[in-house]
């Protein structure tokens, strides 16, 4: 049947969770493609009939029922072509957990194997083994002549048995049976080193096993989760052979023979703040469009977050869809008005003024009798937020704009927001964006022309809450402060560890102090967008209640 070199096909696509006929007319479509272009092989990513991460969505049986349906509905597809494709299975013994997360190899109209994934990650984002059996058997798939390994994901992450997480290498059970070529069908989410870490993980497979690797991985953003793409081909002499592309949806085809003969890939180099700028907009873009969404409100207070906040809301959903609302107080500086005029006018978006002083002066006026005799203090400072807030969200629900969080992740650490005021939304954009990042993407924002005003990127921080109020009267300069939140946060590392890195004892003690007791803060804020190896929400699970570093 097969008197050529095999042709294989990678599908990098945005699935929505849970829309399995969405899911299958993607699928279908790339099968129709590859059929047209006469590709022998097709391959698709980690539950990608399902969507990866369903999380408790897998606890109901009508969806693994759906997800059945689905696999039967490819199956009828398969004629003429194999199709390699991710999703749940149930698990036929009574022992253990329901499912498998597995691998499908369909030909010929009948599923030739499944092959389970073994290594589970349970740890920071990933709860795998909460809702899956571990694989403990392998086998390798023959095709046109060709052995074929099928792994997922996690599981050629063990080289060496060097993970203390697991106890085998995946690929060292497969190698056994001396395959030609692995494939890989991955969901693995993005953050601003991770993409260097894949490729490594893939050729340090590749040096120990000498073949070729297909990795095909999900594309597009689910709530927090944002997913790069970016899969590969490299060839047994360790190079890369193809990258598809980064944050958009791709088919690519080659020819085994040729990636066998490898070539030196000329894949293009990312600056780190490029990625996240570009992870970002995807974000932003995925979270609207998969949840029926399209226009979104933000507060515009001629500070550089919410400025950033609105660029890349403009970018991701269009200028048209956004509309800043500008809300000054008896604080609010001249020049913060006309910044965010200036602001919303080189976007493009929309914008409106609504002064918050006279509701300001008339709350303060109807607290008096309760407050007589007390300083002034946060309570009045938080009022404003407060009133703010009030306006956004009538907006909000009045005209259907989703209003987007503004705070950046130095401030969520430490607190410096308000609760029910500016920490509220429903989605937090920059929430996992530390302060000088957000300079930086700022400044990579205006890299070819002026579009957050200069002005707004120079001035001091301030949230103008009470008279000649700067950010450096509450918090050590960004630079100090973030270096500290770094160790803490995505390092983990205690407080003598990061003063025996040079840090002032005083700042880090009362800087870790503020991230443990505002704990409470970030339990009820909206969903933050992972750009980082460690972001607040699922992948930083601390207890509220606690007196750790207090």
């Amino acid at each position: 049947m097969y008197l050529c070199d095999m042709k294989i096909a990678l599908a990098q696509l945005n699935f929505i969770l849970g829309d399995f006929e969405g899911n299958y007319r993607k699928i279908s479509n790339a099968i129709g493609r590859a059929k047209s272009e006469k590709v022998h092989l097709i391959c698709f990513s980690e539950l990608a009939v399902c969507g990866y991460p369903p999380r408790d969505f897998l606890e109901f049986d009508d969806f693994i029922q759906r997800s059945n349906e689905i696999i039967n509905r490819i199956i009828r597809l398969s004629e003429n072509i194999a199709i390699v494709i991710g999703a749940p299975s149930i698990n036929p013994v009574p022992e253990g957990k329901d499912l498998y997360n597995s691998l499908y190899f369909i030909q010929d109209q009948e599923i030739k194997y499944i092959q389970n994934k073994t290594l589970l990650p349970t740890y920071d984002i990933f709860d795998d083994y909460r809702y899956f059996e571990p694989n403990s058997s392998y086998e390798i798939v023959e095709f046109m002549g060709k052995r074929i390994a099928l792994t997922i994901c996690e599981d050629i992450w063990n080289i060496d048995n060097e993970n203390p997480l697991y106890t085998v290498n995946p690929v060292e059970e497969l190698w056994k049976f001396n395959p030609d070529l692995l494939i890989n069908a991955s969901a693995s989410p993005f953050d601003y080193q991770h993409m260097e870490e894949r490729l490594e993980v893939i050729q340090k497979n590749i040096k120990r096993y000498p073949i070729p690797i297909f990795y095909v991985n999900q594309v597009g953003a689910h709530t927090d989760l944002i997913f790069d793409g970016g899969s590969l081909v490299v060839s047994p002499n360790v190079h890369v052979f193809d990258r598809m592309k980064l944050f958009e949806e791709d088919f690519r085809t080659y020819e085994l023979e040729e990636v066998m003969r490898g070539r030196k890939c000329p894949c293009p180099t990312f600056d780190p703040i490029e990625k996240i700028h570009d992870a970002l907009l995807l974000g932003i873009k995925d979270y609207f469009k998969k949840s029926g969404f399209k226009r979104a409100i933000l507060g515009l207070s001629g500070g550089i977050d919410s400025a950033l906040t609105a660029v890349l809301a403009a970018k991701a959903l269009g200028a048209e869809n956004v509309l800043g609302v500008i809300m000054p107080s008896p604080y609010s500086s001249e020049h913060s008005v006309t910044d965010a005029i200036s602001l919303a006018e080189k976007t493009g978006i929309s914008y409106y003024t609504l002064s918050i002083t006279d509701l300001y002066n008339q709350v303060n006026e109807q607290l008096r009798p309760l407050f007589d005799g007390k300083k002034a203090d946060v309570t009045e400072e938080n009022i404003q937020p407060r009133l703010r807030m009030i306006y956004l969200m009538a907006i909000s629900n009045k005209l259907g704009y989703i209003l987007l969080n503004t705070t950046n992740k130095s401030e969520m650490a430490v607190g410096y927001g308000t609760l029910y005021g500016d920490l509220a939304g429903g989605l937090s954009v920059l929430a996992d964006v530390y302060k000088t990042q957000v300079f930086e993407l700022s400044k990579y924002i205006n890299r070819e022309r002026e579009i957050i005003p200069w002005n707004i990127i120079t001035k001091p921080p301030s949230a103008e809450l009470r008279p000649n109020q700067k950010d450096s009267d509450s918090l050590p300069p960004y630079e100090v402060l973030d270096s500290i939140l770094y160790q803490y946060i995505e390092l983990r590392l205690g407080p003598a560890e990061i003063i025996a890195n040079g840090e002032d004892p005083t700042i880090v003690n009362r800087a870790l102090k503020l991230v443990n007791v505002n704990e409470f803060k970030r339990y009820q804020t909206a969903p933050v967008l992972r750009v980082s190896p460690k972001a607040f929400g699922m992948g930083r699970r601390l207890p509220i209640v606690g007196r750790y570093l207090w």
